[in-house]
């Protein structure tokens, strides 16, 4: 892995950061190869309980760099969103190796929290997408950027934003790629709520749920995202598997002890 993006293990806690700071965190090449790296090491990290995913710098991340969208008009080498490649699929996963960059995301069994300032343009906001939760800054720039180049969103977001949003406000972000305060952001269901301090409370949440049961939050994240997915009876059959799958359980029996008894849990991680 390049040092594109910095990854920062503690008690079960990923703290995931793109690290292209003078560049506003932009997406080239090296950095969408580095995050789809650091996804797949923490999708398959036993010990993970929560993901922390921000950027370094003034920005969480302002999307495609520049000389990616140069490349497609022939005037500079090619990179970033228009090296070969990208649209590749590898096997285990629906999304090709740029949809990867945010799917990856939504992919990881663990709750990731997004922790958005500066701006969060095209593929930028698309990977803040992919997160489970997004704590913004009230005065972040967030936008569906891809129209400015004549583009539709292609890294999974118009999956993820349409979970989020309603149709015709979904239709009409990316119809005009208008930026959108950190504020209305929340209005709209881009984000989950402002924050002065979007870091440190994503932190705080993220040490909040390594604390519960790793294999109910697990089951939880899998099921919330089949929601809507799935029919009501396909729903309904595996909230009950998951349930069944917890009952009885070592982790379920130490979180009612650790209740019973007023003390901290004390979980191992799941099989």
């Amino acid at each position: 892995m390049s040092d594109r993006v910095i990854v920062h293990r503690e008690d079960g806690v990923a703290e995931v950061r793109l690290n292209r700071p003078e560049k506003l965190n932009a997406l080239d090449g090296a950095m969408f190869q580095a995050i789809v790296e650091t996804g797949r090491q923490l999708l398959a990290d036993r010990s993970l309980r929560a993901v922390v995913l921000s950027g370094e710098g003034r920005a969480f991340c302002a999307g495609l760099d520049f000389t990616g969208f140069r490349a497609m008009t022939g005037d500079a080498p090619t990179s970033g969103a228009g090296a070969s490649g990208l649209t590749q699929h590898d096997a285990g996963t629906p999304a090709n190796r740029a949809q990867s960059v945010a799917w990856v995301w939504t992919e990881i069994p663990v709750p990731v929290i997004a922790a958005v300032h500066g701006v969060a343009f095209g593929g930028g906001l698309q990977i803040a997408l992919g997160a489970d939760i997004r704590l913004v800054a009230p005065d972040a720039r967030l936008s569906v950027r891809e129209i400015h180049w004549g583009l539709i969103p292609d890294m999974s977001g118009t999956q993820t934003l349409r979970r989020l949003v309603r149709l015709d406000v979904a239709k009409e972000l990316t119809y005009t790629g208008r930026e959108v305060s950190g504020e209305e952001a929340v209005r709209l269901g881009l984000a989950t709520r402002v924050s002065a301090s979007p870091r440190e409370e994503a932190r705080a949440l993220a040490r909040e749920i390594a604390h519960r049961s790793p294999p109910a939050i697990r089951a939880a994240k899998r099921l919330l995202n089949a929601s809507g997915l799935v029919d009501v009876a396909q729903g309904l059959k595996l909230e009950e598997e998951l349930q069944l799958s917890l009952i009885g359980r070592p982790a379920q029996v130490e979180a009612v002890r650790a209740n019973l008894e007023k003390r901290e849990p004390r979980f191992d991680d799941p099989d």
